[in-house]
Parts: structure tokens; sequence; C-alpha cells
């Protein structure tokens, strides 16, 4: 069955409402007797008259929304009365083939309908509980929303006009409540509403029935809603259960951190004693060169540790925010200096040298001139440890090409880093494999904190490298502080 033509909107009320009154009581005629239909599964020699009272009814239908209207009224007496003698001659018509119940329960929910008159409700209701469906009914809107409020439901099945709440105020309700505006609901209607519908639709309704029900779009109409409210279930279970892995790792990073600044923050005193024991070993008689070379090796190896240590807590504190900068006027110059000055020592036991390029009349700036030079000498640092015997380390600073930044750069010789490793040697921990004897290509804090001091300048770090061709690290650093 199809849905006829919208009669004019022209006609007076009171036809409209004859015409809605008709079609519901010819729908509770076809709805009961496809109930008896479904009943009668064993005695199919009662199936065919059945199918001629449905043939029948949908005539019946068609001829009041042809008919009944100011326009068809004018028709002549003799044609209208042709007309209704036909629909008491129905065409044959093979029986109603339907399909078991049990497979139609894989896909059952549990409907909700509402709707003002009891014989539309039981009638819709049979229909759906034979689809396998649970099915609720409430006889007005206010009675909907308190249910809904109370139990879930996977589709509504809303009727329009009622007369405490109409539909479009309980669709509307149920679309401005987040715990019901992701249910899908189906608007039941006369056909005289169809304006109606369309407004519904634009409201958030997800389809349409015409009083009386056609079966075949009853079914398909409820299990399409089915469908995408169970997507919606699943893509919300997904969510969920995303959001609850974020937070137990999120919380599982916060005590690894609270754990490691616990760790750290007390190695530092007894690392402290340490060195400052080993330090006073010598005041306190001559040592052999040997006992020196051991006492000198035993402070290098603390200092460095006592380094690692302060990089890590300082990669804390500004991953936590905690840490600030400390501006001051800087000389690119003479910060380049210094940090060359802390790595000859190492470089020139390496047998590496170190190439010095300043550009001339470079400006001072504003910058924290402390977490700048540990910047320097952490990259330095690192080209000095993966830069084989022999190789070359150049230090530059120069102008950017828009002259509002300095750009320092620190290029090594060494066996460079592969492209797909650039952002893994910036994390913290981070440590990609070298080509040369199995080498760390990061110190695992080092450039962490490079890339966080930079940053918390407003500049940006980058590497240019290829395996076997050396590599530079690059920063640059605004003029004005930002």
């Amino acid at each position: 069955m199809t849905d006829s033509p919208d009669p004019s909107t022209s006609d007076p009320p009171q036809l409209s409402a004859l015409r809605h009154d008709l079609r519901t009581l010819v729908g509770h005629v076809l709805g009961y007797a496809e109930l008896v239909t479904l009943s009668l599964q064993d005695r199919t020699d009662l199936l065919p008259d059945m199918e001629k009272i449905r043939v029948a009814g949908d005539q019946i239908l068609a001829a009041i929304s042809d008919r009944l209207n100011t326009a068809a009224l004018s028709a002549s007496t003799a044609e209208f009365r042709k007309l209704e003698s036909g629909i008491l001659a129905p065409p044959a018509a093979e029986p109603i083939s339907e399909a078991p119940v049990q497979d139609r329960a894989s896909g059952s929910g549990r409907l909700l309908i509402v709707d003002d008159n009891e014989d539309n409700r039981y009638v819709l209701a049979r229909r759906l509980q034979h689809l396998g469906h649970s099915v609720h009914t409430e006889s007005g809107g206010s009675g909907a929303l308190a249910c809904m409020a109370a139990e879930e439901f996977d589709v509504v099945l809303l009727d329009i006009m009622m007369p405490d709440l109409d539909g479009r105020e309980v669709l509307s309700r149920i679309k401005l409540d987040p715990k019901t505006k992701h249910i899908p609901v189906i608007m039941i209607s006369a056909l005289d509403e169809m304006q109606i519908i369309v407004r519904c639709i634009e409201m958030g309704a997800a389809d349409y029935l015409s009083k009386p029900f056609d079966p075949i779009l009853l079914r398909a109409r409820v299990e399409a809603c089915l469908r995408d409210k169970r997507s919606h279930d699943r893509e919300l279970h997904f969510t969920t259960e995303l959001q609850d892995s974020y937070r137990r790792l999120k919380e599982a990073e916060r005590l690894r951190d609270d754990l490691t600044h616990m760790i750290v923050h007390d190695l530092r005193t007894p690392l402290s004693s340490i060195m400052t024991g080993m330090q006073t070993i010598p005041l306190l008689g001559d040592l052999n060169e040997t006992q020196q070379e051991m006492v000198d090796i035993a402070v290098e190896g603390g200092q460095k540790l006592l380094d690692m240590i302060t990089d890590l807590l300082n990669v804390e504190k500004m991953q936590a925010g905690a840490m600030t900068l400390d501006y001051d006027t800087v000389n690119a110059a003479s910060l380049i200096y210094k940090s060359v000055v802390s790595v000859h020592s190492l470089a020139e036991s390496l047998n590496l040298s170190l190439i010095l390029e300043v550009a001339p009349e470079l400006p001072d700036f504003e910058g924290d001139e402390d977490k700048l030079l540990r910047t320097l000498v952490n990259l330095l640092g690192n080209a000095i440890k993966f830069t084989p015997s022999g190789g070359v380390i150049t230090v530059k600073v120069e102008m950017s090409q828009n002259a509002a930044d300095l750009v320092f750069s620190v290029t090594d010789t060494g066996d460079g880093i592969p492209t797909d490793a650039f952002q893994k040697i910036f994390e913290k921990f981070g440590q990609v494999e070298g080509q040369r004897r199995g080498s760390k290509l990061s110190t695992g804090l080092g450039l962490t904190f490079c890339k966080m001091a930079v940053e918390a300048h407003h500049g940006h770090i980058n590497v240019e490298s290829a395996p076997g061709q050396g590599c530079t690290f690059s920063f640059n650093i605004p003029l004005t502080r930002i």
C-alpha cells in the first residue's frame, strides 16, 4: 500500500476531520484483520478471504483521499456511485506471506508507542510484538515523557494529534533532553498533517508513518531506526571506554611523574654529599697519579649524573608549568663563547675540532641566559657524543631572514639521524639506535630540555640530517620578548 496524495489544504476543517476519522476507523478494521490473519497460519483456506478484506480496505482509503474533498464532491452523483460499486468488487489477490517470528526477533528492540486512541495503540502494539519487539504504550505526551525519564527505549512512535501535549511539543522536549535526544522518533500522522510532519523532521524526527499503517513500511522504518540507535549505542560505548582508558592513562602518568620527581629529588642530596667527599679527598693528603685519576673520573661522573637529575627535574617542572623564565638582556656572541668553553676540554680529549661562526653586529635580546646556555651545551654535548674522532663541530649564530629572530645552530660530522626519528629524539627518554656500534641517538633528557626551553621562549627547534651525513640542530629565539 502506498500513501495517497495529500488532499487540498483549502478544504474546510470539518472535511479534513471527517477524512481523518474515517481513515482511522478503516485503519482499525485493517489492523484487526491483519491480527486475525496472523493467527490463521494453520487455516490457509481462510487467507484469500482475509486478503480480500485488506484490498477492499485499501480501496476505501483511496476513495476517502481521492473523493472526500471539496473538488471531488462537486463531481456527479452517478460517477461517485460508480466508484463506490467498484470498491465492492475487489480483484483476486495472493495470500499474505508472513516471515517467521523467530527471524524477526534477532533485531528486536524496546519500543514506546504514544497515541491517545486506544485502538491505534492496541493494533500497533500487536503488530510490533509479532515482529519480536518489546512494546510499552502511553496514551498521552505527559505520561510518555515521564516514562522515558524512568526507562530506556530504542525507538518512540509518537502520534502528532493528542489532547494534553501534542506530538510536536513532546518531540521538542525529547530532543532537548541530553538523556533522550539520541532516541529515534517516528511520527504517526494522518495524510492531512504532512506540513506538520515536515516540521517535525526538521526538529529531529527520524521518520514518519501515515495512518493506517502499512505493515511493510512499519517494519522497514522501525528496523532502520533500530539500526541507527544501535550504531549510536556502540559509538557511545566505545567513546566511554576510550575516555575511561585515557583517564586511567593520565592517572598512571601522574603517578609515574610523581614517583620520578620524588626519586630524582631524593637522589640529589646523597649524590652531592658523595661528590663533596670525593673532592675533599685530595685535601687530606697527596695522591699518586692513578689515585688522582680515579677521583677525577668519579667527580666527573657524579657531575654528569647531577646534571641529568637537574635536567629531569627541570623537564618535569616545565611540563607541570611550574618553571618560569628569568628574562634578562642576553648577548648572543657571549652565549656562544660560554657554551664552547664548557665543552672544549671534552672535545679536545676526543680529537674533535670546534668552529665558531658569529655574524657581525648582532643585537642583544631578551631571554633566560642560563636555560639558553644549557640548551647550547646539551646540543654540543650531543654532537660530541656522536661525532667520531677527527670530526668537526660548528657552532653558529646569525640573524634570521626576516630580522625578527636570532638563529643558533650546532652542526656535526657524525653518523646522522634517520628522518623517521626526528620527532622521537625530542621525547622524554626517547632514544633511537644509531648506525655506529649500536649507539643511542639521544641523551634521553637533554634534547627534551632543549625543546621545552626554546618553546618557552616562543621559538622553534629543528633538526636536519641524513644517515652518514652528520646533522644540524638549530633553534630560533625572538629578538623581542613575547
